[in-house]
Protein backbone atom coordinates (compact mmCIF):
# COMPACT_ATOMS: atom_id res chain seq x y z
CA UNK A 1 0.00 0.00 0.00
CA UNK A 2 1.43 3.31 -1.01
CA UNK A 3 0.72 6.66 0.56
CA UNK A 4 -2.82 7.94 0.17
CA UNK A 5 -3.32 9.54 -3.21
CA UNK A 6 -4.04 13.25 -3.06
CA UNK A 7 -6.95 13.94 -5.33
CA UNK A 8 -9.71 16.50 -5.09
CA UNK A 9 -12.33 13.81 -4.52
CA UNK A 10 -10.40 11.39 -2.27
CA UNK A 11 -12.71 11.94 0.74
CA UNK A 12 -15.75 10.97 -1.35
CA UNK A 13 -13.98 7.97 -2.90
CA UNK A 14 -12.78 6.82 0.52
CA UNK A 15 -16.24 7.20 2.06
CA UNK A 16 -17.86 5.24 -0.78
CA UNK A 17 -15.25 2.49 -0.50
CA UNK A 18 -15.71 2.26 3.27
CA UNK A 19 -19.49 2.04 2.84
CA UNK A 20 -19.09 -0.84 0.34
CA UNK A 21 -17.09 -3.02 2.75
CA UNK A 22 -17.83 -4.60 6.13
CA UNK A 23 -16.48 -2.51 9.03
CA UNK A 24 -13.98 -5.17 10.12
CA UNK A 25 -12.47 -5.25 6.62
CA UNK A 26 -12.12 -1.46 6.60
CA UNK A 27 -10.44 -1.64 10.03
CA UNK A 28 -8.08 -4.39 8.86
CA UNK A 29 -7.04 -2.42 5.78
CA UNK A 30 -6.50 0.69 7.94
CA UNK A 31 -4.30 -1.34 10.31
CA UNK A 32 -2.00 -2.16 7.38
CA UNK A 33 -1.21 1.47 6.53
CA UNK A 34 2.49 2.13 6.75
CA UNK A 35 3.53 -1.53 6.84
CA UNK A 36 6.21 -2.67 4.45
CA UNK A 37 4.66 -4.81 1.71
CA UNK A 38 1.17 -4.38 3.12
CA UNK A 39 -0.18 -5.38 -0.30
CA UNK A 40 0.90 -8.92 0.54
CA UNK A 41 -2.25 -9.08 2.68
CA UNK A 42 -4.51 -8.82 -0.39
CA UNK A 43 -5.57 -12.48 -0.30
CA UNK A 44 -6.42 -12.18 3.40
CA UNK A 45 -8.47 -9.05 2.69
CA UNK A 46 -10.38 -10.79 -0.12
CA UNK A 47 -11.02 -13.80 2.12
CA UNK A 48 -12.49 -11.46 4.76
CA UNK A 49 -14.75 -9.77 2.22
CA UNK A 50 -15.97 -13.10 0.87
CA UNK A 51 -16.52 -14.47 4.38
CA UNK A 52 -18.76 -11.50 5.16
CA UNK A 53 -20.56 -11.14 1.82
CA UNK A 54 -20.41 -14.66 0.40
CA UNK A 55 -18.75 -13.43 -2.80
CA UNK A 56 -16.58 -10.70 -4.31
CA UNK A 57 -18.66 -8.19 -6.23
CA UNK A 58 -17.10 -5.67 -8.63
CA UNK A 59 -18.00 -2.95 -6.11
CA UNK A 60 -16.24 -4.63 -3.21
CA UNK A 61 -13.13 -5.34 -5.31
CA UNK A 62 -13.06 -1.67 -6.35
CA UNK A 63 -13.44 -0.64 -2.69
CA UNK A 64 -10.56 -2.90 -1.64
CA UNK A 65 -8.41 -1.44 -4.41
CA UNK A 66 -9.19 2.13 -3.36
CA UNK A 67 -8.71 1.69 0.39
CA UNK A 68 -5.63 -0.51 0.09
CA UNK A 69 -4.21 1.62 -2.73
CA UNK A 70 -3.63 -1.46 -4.86
CA UNK A 71 -4.38 -1.30 -8.60
CA UNK A 72 -7.83 -2.71 -9.41
CA UNK A 73 -6.22 -4.91 -12.08
CA UNK A 74 -4.12 -6.63 -9.39
CA UNK A 75 -7.14 -7.10 -7.08
CA UNK A 76 -9.21 -8.52 -9.94
CA UNK A 77 -6.29 -10.66 -11.12
CA UNK A 78 -5.89 -12.27 -7.70
CA UNK A 79 -9.66 -12.78 -7.33
CA UNK A 80 -9.97 -14.45 -10.73
CA UNK A 81 -6.78 -16.52 -10.43
CA UNK A 82 -7.71 -18.39 -7.26
CA UNK A 83 -10.54 -20.91 -7.62
CA UNK A 84 -11.65 -20.33 -4.03
CA UNK A 85 -12.94 -16.82 -4.71
CA UNK A 86 -16.53 -16.48 -5.91
CA UNK A 87 -17.32 -13.69 -8.38
CA UNK A 88 -21.07 -14.19 -8.28
CA UNK A 89 -23.43 -14.58 -5.34
CA UNK A 90 -24.24 -18.03 -4.04
CA UNK A 91 -27.75 -19.35 -4.02
CA UNK A 92 -29.75 -19.86 -0.88
CA UNK A 93 -28.97 -23.58 -1.16
CA UNK A 94 -25.53 -24.88 -2.13
CA UNK A 95 -25.61 -28.15 -4.10
CA UNK A 96 -22.41 -30.20 -4.28
CA UNK A 97 -22.35 -33.27 -6.50
CA UNK A 98 -19.68 -35.78 -5.57
CA UNK A 99 -17.63 -36.77 -8.61
CA UNK A 100 -15.23 -39.02 -6.69
CA UNK A 101 -14.51 -42.45 -8.10
CA UNK A 102 -17.23 -44.38 -6.25
CA UNK A 103 -19.90 -41.80 -7.06
CA UNK A 104 -18.80 -41.39 -10.66
CA UNK A 105 -18.80 -45.14 -11.30
CA UNK A 106 -22.32 -45.34 -9.87
CA UNK A 107 -23.74 -42.57 -12.07
CA UNK A 108 -22.77 -39.16 -10.68
CA UNK A 109 -22.44 -37.87 -14.24
CA UNK A 110 -26.12 -38.64 -14.86
CA UNK A 111 -27.09 -37.00 -11.56
CA UNK A 112 -25.05 -33.94 -12.53
CA UNK A 113 -26.70 -33.71 -15.94
CA UNK A 114 -30.18 -34.04 -14.44
CA UNK A 115 -29.42 -31.27 -11.92
CA UNK A 116 -28.12 -29.02 -14.70
CA UNK A 117 -31.19 -29.73 -16.82
CA UNK A 118 -33.65 -29.17 -13.96
CA UNK A 119 -31.95 -26.00 -12.69
CA UNK A 120 -30.91 -24.55 -16.05
CA UNK A 121 -27.36 -23.90 -14.84
CA UNK A 122 -23.90 -25.46 -15.08
CA UNK A 123 -21.34 -26.12 -12.38
CA UNK A 124 -20.21 -22.87 -10.79
CA UNK A 125 -23.48 -21.06 -11.54
CA UNK A 126 -26.48 -19.91 -9.55
CA UNK A 127 -30.12 -20.09 -10.63
CA UNK A 128 -31.70 -16.81 -11.71
CA UNK A 129 -34.04 -16.87 -8.71
CA UNK A 130 -31.05 -17.17 -6.36
CA UNK A 131 -32.30 -20.42 -4.84
CA UNK A 132 -29.57 -22.87 -5.87
CA UNK A 133 -25.86 -22.85 -6.69
CA UNK A 134 -24.31 -25.95 -8.26
CA UNK A 135 -20.77 -27.14 -7.61
CA UNK A 136 -18.85 -30.37 -7.99
CA UNK A 137 -16.56 -31.89 -5.42
CA UNK A 138 -14.05 -34.70 -5.58
CA UNK A 139 -15.16 -36.63 -2.48
CA UNK A 140 -17.62 -36.19 0.36
CA UNK A 141 -16.38 -39.23 2.27
CA UNK A 142 -19.68 -41.09 1.97
CA UNK A 143 -18.67 -43.66 -0.63
CA UNK A 144 -20.97 -46.29 0.85
CA UNK A 145 -23.94 -44.13 -0.17
CA UNK A 146 -22.70 -43.45 -3.71
CA UNK A 147 -23.74 -41.59 -5.71
CA UNK A 148 -24.31 -38.67 -3.37
CA UNK A 149 -25.42 -35.07 -3.55
CA UNK A 150 -24.94 -32.69 -0.65
CA UNK A 151 -27.33 -29.76 -0.35
CA UNK A 152 -26.21 -27.27 2.29
CA UNK A 153 -25.05 -29.68 5.03
CA UNK A 154 -27.43 -32.56 4.20
CA UNK A 155 -26.09 -35.61 2.32
CA UNK A 156 -28.53 -37.37 -0.02
CA UNK A 157 -27.61 -40.83 -1.22
CA UNK A 158 -27.74 -43.04 -3.00
CA UNK A 159 -29.45 -40.73 -5.51
CA UNK A 160 -30.92 -41.72 -8.86
CA UNK A 161 -31.55 -39.26 -11.70
CA UNK A 162 -35.28 -39.75 -11.15
CA UNK A 163 -35.00 -38.54 -7.54
CA UNK A 164 -33.30 -35.25 -8.41
CA UNK A 165 -36.54 -33.35 -9.03
CA UNK A 166 -38.08 -34.66 -5.80
CA UNK A 167 -35.04 -33.61 -3.78
CA UNK A 168 -35.07 -30.10 -5.26
CA UNK A 169 -38.82 -29.82 -4.67
CA UNK A 170 -38.29 -30.68 -1.00
CA UNK A 171 -36.04 -27.62 -0.59
CA UNK A 172 -38.41 -25.36 -2.51
CA UNK A 173 -41.36 -26.48 -0.34
CA UNK A 174 -39.31 -26.00 2.84
CA UNK A 175 -38.56 -22.40 1.80
CA UNK A 176 -42.24 -21.68 1.01
CA UNK A 177 -43.25 -22.86 4.49
CA UNK A 178 -40.68 -20.53 6.10
CA UNK A 179 -41.85 -17.54 4.03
Amino acid sequence: MSATVNTDNWPAIKAAAEAALPAKVVEFIASLKGQTHAESHLIAILHMVQAENGWLSPETMEAVAQLAQIPLAKVTGVATFYHYFRLQPRGKHMINVCLGTACYVKGADKISQRLMDNLGIAFGETTKDGMFSLESTRCLGTCGLAPVVMIDDQVHGPVTPGEVGLILEKYLKKDKVKA
